[in-house]
């Protein structure tokens, strides 16, 4: 790790004003990314200054990380140098919205919580309901990639972020998209950014597609004996007319684990038959006549896979079942600081497979993974230490897992861990043949690699 560059406060403070920069250690400390702190953070208060802020971090040859709500800086390798946390919640205006033309534009520092209650009164809201959702800032949720089990039905955010504002490397304001459905204005560069964990540059604005809010919503709840019960009836639900809003499938120790009290929701309670067994829970939405008709259809579906029981969970039973599964990663992450969290991809049709690999190699390691399942073909794989040194958790996902995507259809990377294992497992994985074309795109985004640098794939 190269030397940290000297940061000069005045020139920080004559952009952003003295208030708004942050020096000593204790407020630094909460900018910290895998333990390195950064010698400054500044809070701007639009785009304009976070543009000069790039622009002298450039000049400076300063390494910059964008935050707001830091809830996701654990993802990613550790900086190979940080000196500048640029801190974008004082950016958090709605800019425009129109809910006639289902299109909104915001500043990044927006609270997920805080834009829902605004669309809602008007019957809308956009589909990111991803983890630390009371916290989260629009900006962070995009830069940070986070998956959401309404993918299921909405898809990623790269299908309805219309446009975006950003900063690149050389401290330029840039606009890629557009603010309206049917846009023709050119590539879309913007798709770059979501994912990128502030490699490629600053976002300062993202415009999107809004949706109606569902009129009613409910939660089908099924107890199967095994994952093959669970994927077949996945695969029926998947075949029949039913579009189900969210799927997701809990193994026994996630379930266990999110669910250990006996009283909270007494329906889904009811639909666990054992503490063996694996969960499916499919979310609907629609009018009364359409939920009444697609509970029946699963109830069927259900009992053709062989499930113990099943169950349907409406009102503030069913949100709180399904905001507990939202917040999976962190509430385990809290109950087991040293696990070790994947997220693997693959084709739903391979799903099965992966599962079989993984339970294959964990048992040669006396290793005991559990998942959590989304009907998309997205596994989160939580690895739980025995031991606070974790060796052999760490070596089946180092030697196996990781290693192993090429060669059995999927990919797989660690989203959080201790900081202190991450260089030794190399959190991305294995380079891929796109690493290439990744290398070209941040040097067009950032030639000078000031953006986070170390922190991406492959060290970029």
């Amino acid at each position: 790790m190269s030397a940290p560059a000297t940061v000069h406060h005045p020139r920080i403070a004559d952009i952003v004003g003295a208030r708004n920069i942050i020096t000593d250690p204790q407020g630094l400390a909460a900018y910290a990314v895998d333990a390195i702190e950064p010698q400054v953070a500044a809070r701007p208060a639009n785009a304009q200054e976070v543009a000069q802020l790039v622009a002298f971090a450039a000049s400076e040859n300063l390494a910059v990380i964008p935050t707001a709500a830091r809830t996701q800086l654990s993802i990613g390798m550790p900086p190979a140098r940080y000196d500048l946390a640029i801190d974008m919640t004082r950016l958090d205006r709605v800019i425009s919205y129109d809910p006639g033309d289902l299109t909104l534009s915001v500043e990044p520092g927006i609270r997920l919580a805080r834009l829902a209650e605004t669309l809602a009164k008007h019957n809308q809201f956009l589909p990111l309901s991803v983890p630390f959702y009371e916290r989260a800032t629009v900006g962070g949720t995009l830069a940070s990639g986070l998956d959401s089990p309404l993918r299921q039905a909405y898809g990623t955010a790269r299908d309805f972020v219309l446009g975006m504002e950003f900063v690149s490397g050389d401290g330029a304001l840039t606009k890629s998209g557009g603010r309206v459905v049917k846009n023709v204005s050119g590539y879309d560069l913007h798709k770059l950014f979501i994912g990128s964990i502030g490699s490629l540059g600053v976002i300062t604005r993202i415009n999107f597609k809004t949706f109606p809010l569902p009129s009613s919503e409910r939660l089908f709840v099924a107890s199967l004996p095994s994952s093959d019960g669970a994927l077949a009836l996945r695969q029926r639900i998947a075949a029949s007319p039913i579009s189900p809003s969210t799927l997701e499938i809990l193994s026994p120790e996630i379930a266990s684990l999110l669910f250990p009290s006996k009283a909270k929701f007494p329906s889904l309670d009811a639909a666990r038959s054992s503490p063996s067994d694996w969960l499916l829970l499919a979310g609907i939405s629609g009018s009364s006549a359409v939920l009444d008709h697609c509970s029946s259809d699963l109830s069927q579906l259900a009992d053709q896979c062989d499930a113990k029981r099943s169950e349907m969970l409406s009102g503030s039973e069913r949100e709180g079942v399904s905001s507990v599964v939202r917040e999976a990663v962190p509430l385990i992450i809290q109950s087991s600081p040293s696990a070790i969290v994947l997220k693997i991809t693959a084709l739903p049709s391979d799903v099965h497979d992966v599962l079989q690999f993984v339970a294959s190699e964990s048992e040669r390691y006396d290793v005991r993974p559990s998942a959590l399942i989304r009907g998309v073909g997205v596994l989160y794989l939580f690895v739980l230490p025995d031991s606070p040194e974790a060796q052999k958790e760490r070596a089946v996902v180092r030697q196996d897992i990781l290693q192993a995507g090429e060669r059995h259809n999927f990919r797989a990377t660690v989203i959080t861990c201790p900081s202190e294992w991450k260089r030794e497992l190399g959190v991305w994985g294995p380079l891929h043949d796109d690493f290439l074309l990744m290398q070209r795109v941040k040097r067009a985004f950032d030639p000078r690699n000031i953006f986070a640098p170390g922190r991406f794939v492959g060290g970029l």
